[in-house]
């Protein structure tokens, strides 16, 4: 498995551990749902800052989404 597929299906599970819908992290995060789709299915690259505003979606820092990702 690819960092792109492991990292979003971390956020997939930070996600739905707490509650949340795509449609409900997007308005938190200030982004598309399709990109937070995209995102947690590893077909699109996330940025650092797409990355900054999942963590604030999330209630979390960017280093806790980052945590035990292995390469």
């Amino acid at each position: 498995m690819n960092v792109s597929k492991k990292l979003g299906a971390r956020i997939q599970k930070l996600r739905t551990g707490r509650g949340l819908s795509q449609e409900e992290l997007a308005f938190e995060a200030g982004l598309h749902r399709t990109y937070i789709s995209h995102v947690e299915r590893g077909s699109r690259n996330i940025t650092v800052v797409g990355l900054c505003k999942i963590a604030k979606g999330l209630g979390m820092d960017p280093s806790e989404i980052l945590k035990n990702i292995r390469l």
